[in-house]
């Protein structure tokens, strides 16, 4: 997986990185290294919210593509991300009670592409990720689409379970996918509605699904105790998209 990421090794090429205002998803250093350069690295990863990992020298000459980064390695994302805003202004735009699809813990990206896949054909307005423990948009996700990448944004923010709250004031409401919770052909799934997904076994997080104003079952009769997170996906929104037909 690392290999079909962006990668930008060297303290000037990842410097310029940032200031040409191209999009970081995550940031290596290495740990101890406090020099001028690296400070002011730092300082722009700060200031673009840039998730940052300190590692060991083994860790990082592993990740490194040139074997020259300096104590430094930069990956970029393969496609721009767009704000919450856009993704509501799409449904506007169409006239659309907004639909959203909403990924937590989600680091396949196999995965990840699929959703965005499933997330266009369903006719979603857009896909929300959390900037920790989820993939971004590499190579390996834009593919996985199969070209949905270009025509479904993609949201990145810092706090997925504020972000469900402030939402709740645009009239959204949320159902989280959870084997815990009501058959979901019990649910009205219909009007403005985001649709939560977590990661196969623990699900999302407590505070996200406890932001979440009702959770949805989908039926299953194997042995297996869950779907991948991508059929789960795309078996709610289906549900979703059959309700609003009616």
């Amino acid at each position: 997986m690392e290999n079909e990421e962006l990668k930008i090794e060297g303290r000037n090429a990842v410097l310029e990185a940032f200031r040409s205002g191209k999009t970081i998803d995550k940031l290596y250093v290495l740990d101890g290294c406090k020099d001028g350069p690296v400070q002011t690295i730092l300082r722009e990863a700060r200031k673009h919210d840039t998730v940052v990992s300190f590692l060991n020298r083994e860790r990082l000459d592993q990740i490194s593509m040139t074997h020259r980064h300096q104590g430094v390695i930069a990956v970029a994302a393969a496609y721009a991300y767009a704000e919450v805003e856009d993704l509501l202004a799409a449904a506007k735009e169409k006239g659309e009670d907004p639909f959203l699809i909403l990924l937590d813990h989600i680091e396949d990206p196999y995965n990840l592409g699929a959703v965005i896949r499933t997330a266009n054909l369903a006719g979603a307005h857009g896909v929300i990720i959390p900037k920790r423990h989820a993939a971004g948009l590499t190579a390996v996700v834009a593919k996985a689409s199969a070209g949905a990448l270009n025509y479904t944004p993609v949201a990145k923010v810092t706090n997925l379970a504020a972000t469900i709250k402030e939402l709740k004031k645009c009239g959204i409401w949320f159902v989280c996918a959870d084997m815990e919770g009501r058959m979901m052909y019990e649910l009205d799934l219909k009007g403005p509605i985001g649709l939560v997904i977590g990661s196969e076994g623990s699900g999302a997080g407590k505070l996200v699904r406890e932001s979440c104003d009702f959770s949805a079952a989908i039926p299953m009769k194997g042995e297996i105790g869950s779907l991948n997170a991508s059929v789960a996906a795309g078996v709610l929104a289906y549900e979703i998209v059959r309700q609003r037909m009616q």
